[in-house]
């Protein structure tokens, strides 16, 4: 075990010294998938259990992506489509980690990460919508460099539609005629109207569990982001996975749609 921690460790600082000097991400995004596979791969009874240990690891990413400088981290922790087609134990289950252990650590160790949040929360049950408020709150007015980005009853389309909806509104409020936004309308009208608005758009995509898809999230945003899938379960994923894909992206020429 000693020699296996030795040779990881020497691999570890193998990939970061690849790293170093080259480009690196400002805004990566995560997509946090296969909780529930690892944990029935671990022998859990209750597969929900995989929530919780996958929220218990977001800290531990966090701390790997202030270590090489990322400045904004979004994280895909439920979607629409979850909390309306997932069974109510399970999604009790995981608004309760979402409370306890996402929203709880952030108002007990303010500081270093400010959070945002993106999606709908009037669709999150009261006291997770508390909780994440109470926790944004709290980080607001701190100095952190860091900025994590919460996305929790969130779909891309919806996103784009909220977007639209609410830009009419404003317009509607200034006296502006429909006929006249159609004149003038630009992609960062909209941008400004989404629920990251203000924020970079996503440089890295990472999504694990091997699923070699976006599930709607971040569509607006990723429009020229790179990708990253990972094989192994998110509450597996490894610091050396995290660097295999900084190192990946590090790699490759960014073209933003050319």
């Amino acid at each position: 075990m000693v020699l296996g921690d030795a040779l990881y460790g020497l691999y570890v600082r193998h990939l970061k010294a690849q790293l170093s000097g080259g480009p690196m991400p400002r805004h990566v995004a995560m997509v946090m998938d296969g909780n529930r596979r690892w944990a029935r791969q671990m022998g859990f009874e209750n597969p929900s259990v995989g929530h919780r240990y996958g929220a218990e690891h977001i800290e531990e990413v966090l701390g790997w992506c202030a270590d090489v400088g990322i400045t904004h981290v979004t994280l895909f922790v439920a979607s629409t489509d979850n909390l309306r087609k997932r069974a109510s134990a399970e999604m009790r289950f995981l608004m309760d980690v979402i409370e306890q252990v996402i929203a709880g650590r952030l108002i007990r160790q303010p500081g270093q990460w400010r959070l945002h949040l993106a999606g709908r929360m009037d669709t999150l049950p009261d006291s997770t919508r508390h909780a994440l408020k109470l926790a944004k709150d709290t980080t607001r007015d701190s100095d952190a460099r860091f900025h994590l980005t919460v996305a929790v009853g969130y779909d891309g389309r919806e996103e784009v539609v909220d977007a639209l909806r609410s830009l009419l509104v404003h317009e509607a409020e200034t006296g502006a005629t429909t006929e006249e936004l159609a004149q003038r309308l630009t992609a960062d009208d909209i941008a400004a109207h989404l629920y990251t608005s203000g924020q970079p758009d996503p440089d890295l995509i990472i999504r694990t569990s091997g699923e070699h898809r976006l599930s709607g999230f971040l569509l607006w945003q990723a429009a020229y982001s790179e990708l990253y899938f990972c094989e192994v379960h998110w509450p597996g994923f490894r610091h050396v996975d995290f660097l295999r894909a900084l190192r990946s992206y590090a790699a490759r020429h960014r073209r933003f749609g050319t």
